[in-house]
Parts: structure tokens; sequence; C-alpha cells
């Protein structure tokens, strides 16, 4: 990756020490935010603090201060930080093996589900946590994203409905997927594609009903489709590998358990904010939502260019030593 920062901020961070009594955490994500990615980062680091008797602390840098999500891997194998948010789907060339779930679209697993495989595919592979390694990362948590459906500006009750729309895409998967819909692919970013839908540059966007309220987008597309395309994988709450490795045991023991336990945390609380969307669009909202026929996404799986997609993961995992059949019992229907 080319230079993201320069030279002097780097200097100016580089105190960040793990023998340090405040470790450092770079987030892009706004401390205002809400949502459970905010609420479960001050989780963590205030259970930090209090699990080690105040001996330690997080401070976290918000809202991109320190570096803008694309730059984190960089800035935090740099040692300008301690903890960071890795977009883990940013990085398909960095981090090709922990971007399974993002070829395999659509997959059977929720939010949950998908956290726990990460946690076992660690686990049980290391050459996940090789490949993190060699990038001078560790992952000591997992946060996946919530089960997506459609967010449209249009009804859609059937697959023939999808022939044509403009369909938000992105990473690996969702590009082919949408043309076996009968439909086009528009690259266009999270922050951009409120304006999108508001000016029918596009007609729909894949999203969870937590991310679509927290976006807003629900403001401007009033028809949710309960597309079955299983849970997305978004970040790896990553450290520097040299500040992990220089804790002592103890205060080690309560990061990995920390990391164990966020899971949990932060997919209740994203259920209940879901939960708590679905509410809101049966009132003022007024967003309708459509049940997607059964079978209709699956029988599309078989498309060529979706197999192949998938086939790329596979050579790819393969050719880093990683035996695939289990992992693919997890992503396959």
């Amino acid at each position: 990756m080319k230079k993201l920062i320069s030279v002097a901020v780097m200097a100016s961070m580089m105190a960040s020490v793990a023998v340090a009594d405040t470790f450092k955490w770079i987030t892009y994500k706004p401390q205002g935010a809400g949502d459970a990615q905010a609420i479960t980062t001050q989780w963590f680091a205030d259970q930090f603090a209090e699990r080690t008797g105040g001996a330690h602390e997080i401070e976290i840098f918000w809202g991109g201060s320190v570096a803008k999500a694309r730059e984190i891997p960089e800035v935090l194998a740099a040692g300008v930080g301690d903890f960071g948010d890795v977009i883990t789907p940013y990085f398909p060339d960095l981090l090709p093996l922990n971007n399974a779930v993002g070829f395999f679209i659509p997959q059977p697993m929720d939010t949950a589900a998908v956290g726990e495989a990460m946690i076992n595919w660690h686990k049980t592979y290391p050459q996940y946590a090789e490949e993190l390694a060699a990038q001078n990362l560790r992952a000591i948590g997992f946060r996946p994203l919530e089960s997506y459906g459609l967010l449209c500006t249009k009804p859609v009750r059937s697959i023939e409905d999808l022939s044509g729309l403009r369909i938000r895409s992105y990473g690996f998967a969702y590009p082919t997927l949408i043309e076996a819909m009968g439909a086009t692919p528009v690259s266009i970013s999270t922050s951009d594609a409120y304006e999108a839908l508001q000016r029918s540059i596009i007609d729909c966007s894949p999203i969870g009903p937590a991310l679509a309220r927290a976006w807003k987008y629900d403001e401007v597309a009033k028809y949710y489709i309960e597309v079955p395309f299983g849970a997305s994988f978004g970040h790896i709450i990553s450290m520097n590998l040299d500040s992990y490795n220089a804790m002592d045991d103890e205060t080690r023991t309560i990061v990995d358990k920390l990391g164990e336990e966020y899971l949990t945390e932060y997919s209740d609380m994203l259920k209940e904010d879901a939960e708590r969307s679905r509410e809101l669009w049966k009132g003022d909202l007024g967003v309708e939502v459509i049940k997607f026929p059964e079978g209709q996404l699956e029988a599309l799986i078989s498309d060529e260019n979706v197999q192949n997609v998938r086939k790329e993961w596979i050579e790819k995992a393969k050719a880093l030593g990683v035996p695939v059949d289990a992992i693919l019992e997890k992503l396959t229907f």
C-alpha cells in the first residue's frame, strides 16, 4: 500500500507502546454514531479499564482523526495505534483468506454464525492468523454485519421484478449475483448511496434494517425486500502485533477474553437495532417489508459467473494450504 500518512504525524503518535498505561484505538467511526459498532467499541474500552483494575486504559481516536478507513491497516501495523477497526472487504488482495464470506453471497449464516465461523477458522487454520501477522496485525475480535436484504425505491415481489433495475454493488460476489438477477450492478460507496437512491441513480441497495436506519436510506427508499443474502462479514478488530506480544500475560489474557465476549455483546445489540428499525418502519417511516419468494435467489448460485467468484476464493485458499471442505460447509446451502 502506498504511504498514507505523513512521517511527522506517524512520529507524533509512536508513543503507543505496549508497556504504556494507555493504548490507542483508531477508528473511522464517529463517536456519536450511536449504533452497535460505536457503542460496543466504547464497551470494550470500558471493560478493559475495569478488568485491568485501572492499570491500563484504551483511548479511542474517533471519526478518522488519526486514519481513514482504508488507511487503518497500514497505520496500525506501523504502531501509530494499538487497536483498530479493519474493514476486511476493502482489502481483498491483502487479506484473501479473511475475506472468505465476501466471495459466497448468498450464504446461509446470520451475524452470530459468521462471527463464530471466523473465530473457529482462526483457531483451526493457522494461515488465517499468518495472513494478518504478515501485516504486523493480530485479530482479537470479529464484527460481522447483519443479514442483508434489498432496500428499494419500488416494490419487488419476485426475481422477474428485478430485471433491469440498478442495484448498488461492491465487493466480490455482489456484482455477478446482481447480473444473474437480471439487474445492473452500480458501484457506489455507502456514504453516497442515500443520494443515489434519492435521485434514482440506483433503485436498490443490499443492506440490513439496522444499517438502513443508521444511514437513513429508509427516508428515501420505502420497500425492504427480504432477499436471503445472509450476513456479510464486516470488520476485524485488530491489534498491532508488536503491541499484543509485548503485553504481560495477564493483560493479554484480558484482551483475548474481551475479544471472545465482544461477538455476543455486538451481535445482540445489532439484533436489537434491527428490531427497533423494523418497528419504526411500521410507524411514521412507512417502509413496506416484502417477502421474497423462497428458492428464487438460491437458484442463481449455479450461475457460471457466480460459481467462478467462489472458485476464485477456493483456489486462493488451496494455494495457501488451507483445506477448504469444512469451510465450504458453512458457506454453502
